[in-house]
């Protein structure tokens, strides 16, 4: 069986990348795979490479052929050298800088606003009137009266069918 090292696509039309995969060169370009041993993203800038190293020395030593592209690929991370036995094989792989971290300019005026405070709470009724006002249930209906949310929204309706089901009940 002759095992070749190549490039399996993946990807939409016109945004490709690929992984590093060892198989038989009878199967399809995309098809089953005895092992993957990187990734390859050509569009990102600068393109995307890692290999694991180990591997694909492991599967040149025992005579898996690269195809051009991964043999170029090999060249870039060191790995090809490493088989040929070089003594000094160097990883020519360019990596992405770490992005800087956005600072907001303090000299500027702030686009959004904060947010208003919060309305303060309503005082609670003490615990022994809050008790026995459940129990009755008639404290509902007050506090259903007393508010007065707007005409024509939804909290209107909630409340105009709890006051008629407070005075069904009466």
């Amino acid at each position: 069986m002759a095992v070749k090292i190549r490039l399996k696509r993946f990807g939409k039309i016109r945004a490709p990348f690929y992984r590093i995969v060892v198989a038989d060169s009878r199967t399809k370009r995309d098809g089953r795979v005895i092992e993957e041993i990187g990734k390859y993203h050509p569009t990102e800038e600068p393109s995307f490479i890692e290999v694991d190293s180990e591997r694909a020395q492991y599967w040149l030593s025992v005579g898996a052929q690269p195809s051009p592209q991964v043999e170029a690929i090999l060249k870039l991370t060191g790995d090809w050298g490493t088989f040929k036995g070089e003594k000094n094989p160097t990883n020519t792989v360019k990596t992405k800088q770490a992005k800087e971290e956005f600072v907001a300019d303090e000299k500027k005026k702030p686009v959004l606003k904060p947010k208003a405070a919060a309305p303060a709470p309503k005082a609670e009724a003490p615990a022994a009137d809050a008790d026995a006002a459940a129990a009755t249930g008639d404290d509902l209906a007050a506090d259903v009266s007393t508010e007065a949310p707007a005409e024509g929204s939804e909290d209107a309706v909630i409340v105009e069918a709890a006051a008629d089901a407070a005075a069904d009940k009466a």
